[in-house]
């Protein structure tokens, strides 16, 4: 969702350096760029370790951040280019679709006021799984919600964390950067945007894993 559907990244950016400055210090870059794709509670112990007060919990942190990122989104969701026309293209040509993100329900359930609640068959978000991104299981939880082999599903992320959970998974991975670049990765494809892929694109992806 966040960077890959909709440019959200800029709204955690907002969040995060602002929970910094209540903490009387200021985010790093670095700090910033590990977070993207974590979930939350990792994505707390980053922040805390960057402005060297590991003593903090993540879960106070975490509440903060959470409601601060509503108004946010709220107000401020842009999609990412190519994004709306790709999962219109996707959805009238009946192929089932889930969402896989690392954010909380509460978050996501405003994302879809943008998304689209009928533009998804399953929705599996950061807080519903045991085992987060990079770890396999959102993704392989999406492809039993859908009723689909992992092995016929693409994946379409936007930072390294995503990526190494959707192949870990077993799925067809198209990697489209956003905030963080990505290493070159056998099996993965690697666009510079959504603009102009299609259904024969995704499709072709499919056909290029092996038997």
């Amino acid at each position: 969702m966040d960077g890959t559907l909709v440019d959200s990244e800029k709204l955690w950016d907002v969040a995060l350096r602002e929970l910094a400055a209540e903490y009387g210090g200021t985010l790093s870059v670095a700090a910033r760029l590990a977070m993207i794709g974590t979930s939350m509670a990792d994505s707390m112990r980053i922040l805390h370790e960057d402005l060297g007060q590991p003593h903090r919990d993540p879960l106070v942190s975490g509440a903060w951040i959470d409601v601060r990122i509503l108004e946010l989104f709220r107000t401020g969701l842009r999609w990412r280019p190519g994004a709306l026309a790709l999962l219109g293209a996707v959805r009238a040509a009946g192929v089932p679709t889930a969402l896989v993100t690392s954010s909380v329900r509460p978050l996501v359930e405003v994302a879809l006021d943008t998304l689209g609640r009928d533009s998804f068959d399953a929705v599996v978000c950061g807080d519903e799984v045991d085992a987060a991104k990079p770890h396999p299981e959102p993704y392989l939880t999406a492809a039993r919600l859908l009723g689909v082999p992992i092995a016929r599903c693409v994946a379409i992320e936007d930072s390294p964390t995503g990526v190494a959970s959707a192949l870990a998974a077993g799925a067809a991975v198209l990697a489209v950067p956003a905030e963080v670049s990505i290493a070159p990765v056998d099996g993965v494809h690697q666009l510079e945007s959504l603009t102009g892929v299609d259904l024969e694109l995704l499709a072709a992806l499919l056909g290029e894993r092996p038997a």
